[in-house]
């Protein structure tokens, strides 16, 4: 059996894509009012967007390093060579950590990649590495292609508002009260595994017609994979899609819902754009 590839749920892979490529996927837990699920199996998107328009307390919290463990294990025991453990960036989630200290008990067997980035940009490295693995190579080229391909993605959001991220920690109280005191819709984008502003556009169409425009920047000449995300507003996200094929028409484009975890810190209305320029 090939080296097997494990993610925790903020890649928000495309539907369907983890069982195709043979990826486990561990989710993260959100909390709503005190009560706790799985981001994606209890806790979905619709039921999210929905707690934070009623201003519902959400929070979220990593895997532990024990299910992160009982992962491994299950996945050696059933005779895979070894295991690739990618996860969002540190400087966002304490999850990379519950990886880290949960294959000590593995040594070589198990390793750990920081993508330095989330949502397809971490989802862009992990079918990557498991196309690499699928191929039979090594931990170290299954390794190297999930960095590689980490590395070349660009991530582009627009939200609604920054106060979602300020309370989780995710930006800086100075940035979100400069875009809420001048009612701009903030670009965001992530740099060295953080999440930080971009530009500050003053309507949403103008936000979103710059969304297209980054991504075709970063696209280049080259034929790109896109991810397009959103949180419970799908005809966005697909006038988005529509807009960025038309744009690049040798680009492959999928379309992928956030979940609880990024969402609770994105706020509805989201929309992204991710961009594997390999």
């Amino acid at each position: 059996m090939p080296f097997a590839v494990l993610t925790d749920s903020t890649a928000y892979l495309p539907e369907g894509s983890a069982d195709r490529h043979g990826v486990r996927v561990v989710p993260l837990l959100v909390r709503v009012d005190g009560r706790e699920g799985r981001d994606g199996i209890d806790i979905g998107p619709t039921q999210l967007a929905s707690a934070l328009r009623d201003r519902r307390m959400v929070t979220t919290s990593r895997p532990s390093p024990a299910e992160f463990a009982e992962n491994y294990r299950a996945m050696l025991d059933a005779g895979a060579e070894g295991v690739l453990s990618v996860h969002l960036s540190r400087e966002l989630s304490g999850t990379w950590e519950s990886a880290r200290l949960a294959a000590e008990e593995f040594g070589t067997a198990v390793r750990v990649v920081d993508s330095r980035t989330t949502a397809m940009g971490l989802g862009f490295a992990v079918l990557r590495a498991a196309e690499v693995a699928a191929t039979g190579a090594g931990g170290a080229a299954v390794e190297a292609a999930a960095v590689e391909a980490a590395a070349a993605t660009r991530c582009f959001f627009v939200v609604e508002t920054l106060e979602y991220l300020r309370r989780g920690g995710r930006i800086g109280a100075a940035a979100a009260l400069l875009g809420t005191a001048l009612a701009v819709k903030p670009i965001l984008h992530v740099v060295d595994g953080q999440i930080v502003p971009l530009e500050k556009v003053r309507t949403t169409s103008r936000a979103v017609g710059r969304l297209v425009d980054l991504a075709v920047d970063a696209a280049g000449e080259s034929s790109v994979r896109i991810a397009v995300h959103h949180l419970a507003d799908p005809d966005r996200a697909a006038d988005l899609a529509d807009r960025l094929s038309a744009r690049l028409p040798a680009a492959t484009c999928v379309i992928s819902e956030l979940g609880a975890v990024i969402g609770a810190h994105t706020g509805p209305g989201v929309l992204g754009v991710v961009v594997d320029s390999r």
